[in-house]
């Protein structure tokens, strides 16, 4: 049975939101929670019904927001620090973490490691699309710059995330750029371009409006660019979620086309929710690392216990190790 290592204390608001997610897992799923934090906080939170289903692991040190992500390899009595150090040793298959985000990849690169053959691990997000289907974008946050061998290496990647999670027998794959033409983009997408040329799924170069099309299953760029295109989008997101709301509070008739409209707007919030992700999952280690959202609910918590288990079950890391052994034969 798959056994998930819980950073309890990570999030920004404490360990109950946490606690809850993982009750609510345990009730649908079957696998092996193992929170890790402070006892004392811990089990006060969790109903003695399943204290017997849900191992701890003291932790009395918790790695803050403000807190440089390198301090955390120093910190060996910390959450996450112990919960990346349980998947180390064995004693669990993968982490989720809605904690220091620089802390948790930080410790799953380092003290993991990468998978044979991948020079450097990429976070993956999700994004909505118009064609009610999720497009991946990688990097959003790993790397703050990117060679191009890198972003080569990100497009087999995430391919095989998309293959093995969504079940896509063929992904679409993009290289992020300031145009379509072959000719667009910097001097790294250039050279990612012709080395990614005949590559299985490769479509070229892709703009940022094919994030959300519905186009591309697989949008590449390097970890800066893919930060910004996420604030940006989640900024947009909240916007326009305001705007509706405001414009709706000021019409009258806006109120009554809002009550019919509801169940599309129930579905738009649904699609656009972080929580119904969950996390971002750190591709390229060996392990499985999920970060979650600071301000991860309940819901997000379960998601990204639910995203861990369905990442082991699903062997991604072995499907990313035989692609890119495939791409180095061909390329020798």
């Amino acid at each position: 049975m798959v056994k998930i290592a819980i950073d309890a204390m990570g999030g920004d608001f404490g360990p109950a939101p946490i606690i809850e997610g993982c009750i609510q897992a345990l009730k649908q799923k079957l696998f092996i929670p193992i929170l890790v934090g402070k006892k004392s906080e811990i089990l006060p939170l969790l109903p003695k019904r399943y204290r017997d289903k849900i191992s701890i692991v003291e932790a009395d040190d918790v790695i803050s927001m403000h807190d440089a992500a390198t301090d955390a390899i120093k910190r060996k009595e910390s959450s996450i620090y112990k919960a990346v150090e349980l998947v180390k040793n064995g004693e669990a298959d993968g982490v989720v973490s809605a904690g220091h985000s620089g802390a948790t990849m930080t410790l799953a690169t380092l003290r993991l490691g990468r998978l044979s053959g991948v020079l450097r691990p990429a976070l993956v997000a999700l994004m909505p699309t118009k064609e009610a289907k999720k497009s991946l974008i990688l990097d959003v946050g790993a790397n703050v710059d990117s060679k191009a061998e890198h972003l080569v290496q990100f497009a087999v990647m995430g391919g095989c995330y998309a293959e093995k999670m969504f079940g896509v027998s063929k992904p679409s794959i993009g290289l992020l750029a300031n145009g379509e033409e072959d000719s667009k983009g910097n001097d790294v997408t250039k050279a990612a371009f012709k080395l990614l040329h005949g590559y299985r799924g490769f479509k070229g170069n892709v703009e940022g409006s094919d994030i959300f099309n519905g186009s591309c299953d697989v949008i590449v760029c390097d970890g800066f660019v893919g930060n910004l295109v996420l604030k940006a989008s989640e900024g947009v997101a909240s916007t326009i979620t305001g705007l509706i709301k405001e414009y709706i509070r000021k019409s009258p008739i806006a109120i009554t086309g809002a009550l019919l409209m509801r169940k599309v707007f129930a579905l738009l919030k649904k699609q656009m929710d972080y929580a119904e992700i969950g996390g971002a999952p750190l591709i390229g280690i060996d392990g499985c690392a999920i970060v979650s959202h600071g301000k991860s609910n309940p819901k997000a918590i379960k998601n990204a216990i639910f995203q861990a288990i369905s990442y082991i079950d699903k062997n991604v890391n072995d499907q990313i190790i035989q692609r890119l052994e495939e791409l180095k034969n061909k390329e020798s």
